[in-house]
């Protein structure tokens, strides 16, 4: 073997949650800079198979939901775009089950590239939905890819109970290990593990596998991660790229064909703007295709606010979340409306509202229920919410909350202070009424900290949050909303 055949160069090009982003947008820096949007990449995408004999292109997981146009195709306009970028491997990530198990399914047979995944299971027959890796035959070496899921993938089909997933680190760890173990010979020269857990959960999962299964790279999403430089863990390099298509990750790797190894390897985030590439005309035409009729059915204003409202992290009270719950909290007799903060998809909204500025913000449809719960559980369930640990970036499932409450939560001594309704605190033995949407009753322990049997029995509020948001604006015009200090903490 001649010192070339031993020694191959290969680039990897990665994105992850990409979340609808297909259009570019001008940046405001210089005159015609504009960034990110599918016609970029693809033109990026395009440009380095041409100048790189092994080029590949993957994706970590939430390829959907973001955007009006894939909202309205529930996915499939996203599949026939993906399909024109041709990704070699994709992922899931929690957000490809939004529109429900068989909408899953039905995309994936749309797809034209693999999408691997390893720890989704059909539980009663221990059979996994997916195929659970790919091995890629590339200029002679061969590449493993394995998929790994979130848990909230687990939350999301709570509803369909013949669908399971291992969701711990140690089950995904010893799920990695099998497929290894079981399909891994001599002849795999790279072994790739695409996940979409989190890059703070990537680095444990790296610490938990065992140098013999050959694991090279993690390649990551969920976390919406920017990295100066990949983590290595465990002899194993750790990557991911942000979020949307304002960017792309790129690998440029050498693998050793006699130890299986990577021998040389160099990292870049690329900012995906004119800089980089030109765009690609014929993906435009076909993101115009859906566009069109997405605009004729979105494009109509529904209301106006007094003045833009922000959502400018989803871990601290905001104007959006605020106006929001307050919505909520007029459709019937509620004392908590609790809105999940990651269930607002945007970070401003207004002054004036078209039904797509609104989807876009706000695109889950959903169920809200409400239930009546004693004073004790009502502070558990803040004490459980407010808790530092569910303020951390990325990982949070924080709640925005209706006027009348105030919840003081002391973080040194991490517990709550004191909770109030309309200026009367809360009382033990005391009824009160909250309201949440379908998704956090189904998964409330983990999210509320609160069981089933402690909630009771639920009531239907409304079948569609979108419809009360959009009746709303539609008869009040001028709204408004402010930071008030509803939940503090010390």
């Amino acid at each position: 073997m001649t010192t070339t055949e031993r020694f191959k160069k290969f680039t990897i090009l990665h994105s992850n949650d990409m979340h609808g982003d297909f259009l570019a947008e001008a940046t405001g820096l210089a005159e015609g800079h504009v960034i990110g949007g599918m016609a970029l990449l693809s033109g990026y995408i395009n440009k380095v198979r041409q100048e790189e004999k092994n080029a590949l292109f993957v994706i970590s997981g939430d390829m959907l939901q973001g955007s009006t146009i894939d909202s309205e195709h529930k996915g499939l306009s996203t599949i026939e775009i993906m399909n024109y970028l041709a990704p070699d491997v994709v992922t899931l990530g929690n957000h490809e089950l939004d529109y429900g198990l068989p909408n899953l399914l039905f995309l994936e047979k749309m797809a034209n590239f693999p999408i691997v995944n390893a720890n989704l299971y059909i539980k009663k027959y221990n059979k996994r939905l997916m195929n659970p890796y790919i091995i890629l035959n590339v200029d002679g070496f061969d590449i493993m890819f394995i998929g790994i899921v979130t848990e909230e993938a687990l939350r999301t089909l709570k509803r369909d109970q013949s669908i399971g997933t291992f969701i711990s680190l140690e089950d995904a760890a010893s799920e990695v290990g099998k497929i290894c173990n079981a399909y891994k010979n001599e002849d795999i020269d790279l072994t790739v593990l695409m996940t979409h857990i989190g890059f703070e959960e990537d680095k444990k999962l790296a610490a938990l596998l065992d140098p013999e299964w050959g694991v090279d790279l993690i390649i990551g999403g969920h976390s919406h991660t920017f990295l100066e430089q990949p983590a290595e863990v465990n002899n194993i390099l750790i990557a991911q790229a942000g979020v949307g298509t304002d960017q792309i990750g790129r690998f440029d790797i050498v693998v050793d064909d006699d130890t299986n190894s990577i021998v040389e390897w160099k990292w870049q985030l690329l900012p995906v703007d004119n800089n980089l590439a030109q765009p690609d005309p014929e993906i435009e035409k076909l993101i115009a295709t859906f566009k069109e009729g997405v605009d004729r059915k979105y494009n109509r204003l529904i209301g106006r606010l007094a003045r833009q409202l922000t959502h400018p992290k989803r871990e601290e009270e905001t104007e959006l979340g605020n106006l929001f719950a307050d919505i909520f909290a007029q459709l019937d007799s509620l004392d908590v409306v609790f809105v999940a903060s990651g269930s607002i998809r945007g970070k401003n909204l207004g002054p004036a509202v078209t039904l797509n500025d609104l989807t876009t913000v706000f695109p889950y449809e959903d169920t809200l229920y409400k239930f009546r719960i004693s004073g004790v559980h009502l502070v558990k369930i803040f004490t459980h919410i407010m808790r530092p640990a569910n303020r951390i970036a990325g990982q949070s499932e924080y709640f925005q909350v209706n006027k009348g409450i105030k919840a003081v939560y002391s973080d040194v001594l991490h517990r709550l202070e004191s909770l109030s309704i309309n200026g009367q605190s809360i009382q033990d033995d005391n009824q009160y009424t909250i309201c949440m949407d379908g998704y956090r009753f189904h998964n409330s322990e983990p999210n509320l900290g609160i069981t089933h049997q402690e909630l009771g029995t639920p009531k239907v509020v409304t079948t569609s949050r979108m419809d009360v948001i959009e009746e709303y604006f539609s008869h009040h015009q001028n709204l408004d909303s402010h930071i008030e200090g509803r939940l503090v903490y010390k």
